[in-house]
């Protein structure tokens, strides 16, 4: 095993993506750039390589990956079918996980005559591929078949006693079967023939029972048998596992900690690395073998009240070793050994007689732990990245990218395993919390949002899951650092607000972050939320408050989020429409007259709807026009209600005197009104609001025939160049405010005040020009 630093490396996530990797993203995207569907009869159409084409294995053997995680297609015996012919596509090692293809995949796969071959989750794939796969056996080196409700093994061999063999695959060097549910005399049916295996990996499976199969695979220099129920109680097996002297590495951990308590566990451990003394590394994993510390030469943590024993089993107690079992290998130290919950906090010891242990006793130990356990021991795995979150949580940390590297990867590797999801989010809330969001790289900000995006959407009605992706979300730059997964987030977090607790936690955050992912963003991000079903889901959630007389932050930032996404986009103000979303706002003014905050969002909102002609008519009504002139005076803090309000009325009363179809209260009483206001307020207030255009504000510049809609414009316009000066003159210039503010001040109509704010603006946005040049 590698050194701890090589263990995780954190460039592998960081740097520009390479061409073959853009290349592939973007055929994951559109397989009909290398493939086209043909009906052939079957209720799936099936993919043919286009013609033409040949792809050597460098490609093929990628794009199995690429397509599998990408989620491209429905139905993956679809896409298999692009391998069929082997003149123009090559495989050489293949990698299915996850994936729904059944026998018919595997027959085209196999027919590569591969070199290595997994299975991982393959539900639908049975026995009848062996066959398929001991056709094109020549070169398969390594076969692994892993998954709970994996059918590749049946679980009675009857039918391949016959002929003496399950498999006939003479070159295999390494063989994973998981979950195998056959009988004990068996196995040797199972591995007859395989007298070249060097690798052996039977995790969780059934009947092993004393391991008399051993003489199948006499030249095993790897074995594994991970929560294996092993009888050490029968010296048979002992002696048996010992007649393999070659095995360099043997795993016998137990995540089932019932199966892993032995009598005489010092005798047992001695045993095993006494009998194989090529042993360099060592998996003991949730077991009892370490034993007990005997004597006192030193502890890392609390001392625990031991039982002592008086029998053989303290024979081989070392002064310089802390496990009695292997005291034997003091001057020969393993190069791994692992200790992660075993029995007596065995990896707090100080004298181990192993260069890495994996265990829980520092921040190394854990890593080593989620190293060993990150392919096939996610019960463990779990545990690790929980050890992990109280090591970042109390920030008693130094090997940070490493963790991020090892929580990354566990969450990728098992995406549908519910607790290693919540886990690694909790834990990843922690690191990067703690990391200053510079130092990030933008390539490993985007896989770290798109896997917790992933375990959101798998669990997205489990509470915690959500909690900790909103909060680990939170922590990076809305909506700037999520614009590559926008839409899945939109959608996530939708989906949270319409089926999450009301007035819960995981609803309230969720909000907010909608707010943000609406604020910021071109029209196309904008449609996009009206598309999904924003503007609905907003009015919801203000319905059920309004009914349940509830006022929280909920209700403001609803409002908020429709005021941002209604912005410059008139779809989202006629969804606002259709939705009966006036008949809300005349609810919650009624209701909430004197929440400031939630009026200046509902008066913004209204604000982007009468910049839309077509719209207007449904503001003029007589309840909404006396609304909003008396809104005019509003003794509220800033200026923003009353502003919002005057600037709905210019844009209604920009239309003419034709429509301005309300009696009560006039047109000209109201114009009156919005001019006496305006003189009132502070030129130099501070603003809440956020102009991408002033396209909307110069076009009632051009209202000559109401000169008091271009006061409320021109005064917006002094004001915002006033105070923020940097962002605004630039806009007014680009947008060739300049211009028609020189027309105006030269034209007879407008009044005085019109054309002295007008030259305010101009001189502003000189000066800001005068400056830029001399910058």
């Amino acid at each position: 095993m590698a050194d701890i630093e090589d263990l995780f490396r954190l460039d592998q996530f960081v740097g520009s993506e390479t061409l073959a990797e853009l290349c592939f993203k973007v055929i994951c995207k559109d397989l009909d750039i290398i493939s086209e569907k043909n009906e052939l009869g079957k209720e799936v159409a099936l993919r043919s390589l286009l013609t033409g084409l040949v792809l050597p294995s460098e490609i093929c053997d990628k794009l199995i990956e690429y397509v599998l995680r990408s989620d491209t297609i429905e139905f993956h015996d679809e896409f298999f079918h692009v391998f069929r012919d082997t003149s123009r596509t090559k495989l050489k090692r293949v990698k299915v996980v996850r994936s729904n293809m059944a026998n018919y995949s595997a027959k085209i796969l196999t027919s590569h005559k591969l070199v290595e071959l997994e299975l991982t989750d393959c539900v639908n794939v049975t026995e009848a591929t062996i066959e398929y796969i001991n056709a094109n056996a020549d070169n398969l080196q390594s076969l692994t078949c892993r998954g709970i409700h994996s059918s590749l093994i049946p679980a009675r061999l009857t039918e391949y006693q016959k002929r003496g063999y399950v498999f006939k695959i003479p070159n295999l060097r390494s063989l994973t079967l998981e979950y195998v549910r056959i009988r004990t005399p068996e196995y040797n049916l199972l591995l007859a023939g395989m007298t070249n295996l060097t690798h052996l990996d039977l995790s969780n499976n059934f009947h092993i029972g004393n391991f008399e199969f051993f003489s199948s695979v006499p030249n095993l220099i790897s074995l594994v048998l991970h929560n294996v129920k092993i009888n050490f109680q029968v010296p048979a097996f002992l002696d048996n596992l010992c007649c393999l002297k070659n095995l360099r590495h043997l795993d016998i951990s137990q995540f089932n900690h019932g199966h892993g308590v032995f009598g005489h566990p010092n005798i047992i451990l001695s045993d095993i690395v006494k009998g194989l003394p090529h042993l360099t590394s060592l998996d003991i994993s949730g077991t009892n073998l370490a034993g007990v510390q005997v004597g006192d030469n030193g502890r890392q943590g609390k001392t625990l009240k031991r039982p002592c024993f008086h029998d053989a089993d303290c024979a081989n107690t070392s002064e310089h070793c802390d496990i009695p079992g292997l005291a034997s290998r003091v001057d020969r130290p393993l190069q791994f050994l692992g200790l992660y919950g075993t029995e007596y906090e065995a990896c707090r010891r100080r004298n181990i007689p192993a260069k890495l242990i994996a265990g829980d006793a520092n921040e190394d130990q854990i890593l080593v732990a989620a190293h060993v356990c990150m392919n096939s021991k996610p019960g463990f795995l779990q545990k690790i990245l929980n050890d992990l979150y109280h090591v970042y949580r109390y920030e008693n940390f130094h090997r940070m990218d490493q963790a991020l590297c090892a929580i990354l990867e566990a969450m990728e590797k098992h995406p549908l395993h519910k607790y290693v999801q919540i886990a690694g989010s909790a834990t990843l809330f922690y690191v990067v919390k703690m990391k200053e969001k510079g130092e990030i790289e933008p390539r490993l900000k985007e896989r770290i949002i798109r896997t917790l995006l992933t375990g959101m959407s798998n669990f997205k009605d489990e509470e915690t899951m959500m909690r900790n992706g909103c909060l680990t979300l939170n922590q990076f730059r809305i909506p700037q650092d999520v614009m590559s997964n926008y839409e899945a987030l939109v959608k996530l977090l939708l989906y949270s607000a319409k089926h999450a607790e009301q007035e819960g936690y995981v609803q309230r955050i969720g909000i907010f972050l909608l707010n943000s992912l609406a604020c910021q963003v071109t029209g196309r991000e904008k449609r996009l939320l009206g598309n999904l079903g924003c503007i609905k889901t907003m009015l919801e959630l203000i319905e059920y408050r309004v009914e349940f007389d509830i006022f929280d932050d909920v209700l403001e930032v609803a409002w908020s989020t429709m005021w941002n996404m209604t912005d410059e986009t008139p779809i989202n103000c006629e969804r606002f429409f259709d939705e009966n979303g006036m008949e809300f706002f005349h609810k919650c003014v009624k209701k909430y007259r004197h929440k400031e905050e939630l009026l200046k969002n509902m008066m913004g909102l209204l604000g982007n709807v009468a910049e839309v002609q077509h719209l207007r008519a449904h503001l003029v009504q007589q309840q909404y026009i006396k609304l909003f002139a008396n809104l005019l005076h509003s003794d509220s803090e800033g200026i923003e209600i009353p502003y919002n309000a005057a600037g709905i009325l210019a844009h209604i009363a920009s239309d003419g005197v034709e429509a301005w179809t309300v009696k009560r209260p006039s047109r000209n009483e109201v114009l009156e009104l919005m001019v006496k206001a305006s003189e009132q307020w502070d030129m130099f207030s501070e603003r809440n609001i956020n102009y991408r255009s002033f396209l909307p504000l110069l076009r009632l510049l051009d209202v000559y025939h109401t000169p008091q809609c271009q006061h409320w414009a021109v005064w917006a316009l002094a004001n915002l160049t006033t105070v923020y000066p940097h962002k605004y003159c630039i806009l007014v210039i680009e947008e060739g405010g300049i211009e028609k503010l020189n027309t105006l001040m030269s034209d007879p109509r407008p009044y005085e005040r019109i054309k002295a704010l007008a030259h305010f603006v101009v001189v502003n946005c000189c000066h800001y020009s005068s400056n830029s040049v001399v910058l």
